[in-house]
């Protein structure tokens, strides 16, 4: 039986973090106790012993918990704007048993490649550059026929519009391959640090909600019984697609040395992602420190692909060489790790795609790579094509 339950909020006050790839910290925004109404968010969805709980705060601010007994035929969820504007449906089409995809697809070939990262809560922009590179429709719907998106890591905080965002790929994954397309999602340092509990990034909007929907912490939110975060671990770390290697931040000369395969790696951050530091180094002690310490050699973490300072520990052209020969690629493409504008290191076997997507949009500047045969392009939102330089 649906049980429902609305509770009105007024409008709240909402402060604008700074928004950036880069090492600089982020206000959180208001503290949490002093913050006594809801912002548009969610949907959330939590699937425990046949039950699907769905939270939500939609139009008007109003918070909206309801249960169903299993996922009901045909459900589809409205998905909001932290200001208050409709953006789209979005069809359940899975709750639970979600497939991780192949970590090495060598034999697909897509005509065309669209790649982002960093997106950080910035649905607005995400979608803008999404319907200038006719990815998407004016109704968020696919229409990049066979080709590929990719999204590179790094969707959470900095930003208010988290969940529509991964909403969007969560459905737009399901339509791409209904037209023989793909959607790769990797993920990031962002992802791994909210679901371990680490908010400093985070809006206090997401905290604020999940403390008095549901009496928990924001990072907890993101559990075993929650729908989305379960899609997300089944996403992977390192993948392979034709001649490109996705990873968010970078590979490292400890990672080449290490005995883990790639797949294993995979598997290890999506067991352990969302444990607690200490849970993880008592769970995965051999590989714990390795992905998440402060080192910042792991892939999740590793800027020395791109920065050049011996703090870094930055790779060897001769090493890249060996990765791409090893894995039989062209070159890596990494996040994390902020520049103006879209570049490449180690004469194009590496390029770094994580721009301030906010000052690009202002300037005119790259924001997304377009892999088109031999081709490898920038683009802006003006739907402009430029070189990428070193």
């Amino acid at each position: 039986m649906k049980k429902i339950y609305s509770i009105y909020f007024l409008l709240g006050l909402f402060v604008t973090a700074l928004y950036s790839c880069g090492e600089d910290l982020t206000p959180v925004g208001p503290d949490i106790t002093e913050t006594t109404h809801f912002r548009n968010d969610g949907p959330y969805l939590f699937y425990e012993n046949g039950k699907l709980k769905i939270l939500e705060v939609t139009k008007d601010n109003t918070l909206s918990i309801r249960e169903e007994s299993g996922l009901p035929a045909g459900l589809k969820l409205d998905v909001y704007s932290d200001d208050n504007k409709f953006l789209f449906q979005v069809p359940i089409n899975k709750v639970e048993n979600f497939e991780r995809p192949e970590w090495k697809d060598q034999t697909s070939t897509y005509g065309k490649t669209f790649a982002v990262s960093d997106l950080h809560g910035r649905f607005d922009l995400f979608a803008a550059i999404l319907k200038t590179g006719k990815v998407i429709n004016d109704q968020y719907e696919w229409t990049y026929g066979n080709n590929h998106l990719v999204i590179d890591g790094d969707i959470f905080d900095r930003g208010a519009d988290v969940l529509p965002i991964l909403w969007l790929i969560y459905k737009l994954e399901f339509e791409a391959q209904a037209a023989g397309g793909k959607v790769t999602t990797i993920l990031g340092d962002h992802e791994e640090m909210v679901m371990r509990d680490n908010l400093k990034y985070t809006f206090a909007k997401y905290n604020n909600l999940s403390q008095k929907a549901m009496n928990m912490t924001y990072g907890k939110m993101w559990g075993l019984t929650n729908v989305m975060g379960n899609w997300l671990r089944s996403k992977n770390t390192i993948q392979i697609v034709g001649d490109n290697l996705y990873v968010h931040a970078g590979l490292s000369k400890a990672f080449m040395e290490r005995t883990e395969t790639v797949p294993e790696i995979n598997e290890l951050v999506s067991k352990s992602i969302y444990l607690t530091k200490e849970e993880r180094k008592k769970q995965f002690p051999n590989i714990a420190d390795f992905l998440y310490s402060d080192d910042y050699d792991g892939p999740l973490w590793y800027r020395g692909m791109v920065k050049t300072s011996s703090s870094y520990n930055p790779i060897k052209e001769a090493d890249v060489d060996k990765l791409l020969s090893g894995y039989n690629v062209k070159r890596v493409i990494v996040g994390h790790t902020e520049n103006s504008r879209i570049k490449f290191n180690y004469g194009g076997k590496v390029y770094d795609i994580c721009v301030n997507h906010p000052d690009a949009f202002e300037d005119e500047e790259t924001r997304a790579m377009l892999i088109e045969g031999e081709s490898i392009m920038a683009m802006n939102d003006e739907g402009e094509l430029k070189m990428i330089k070193k």
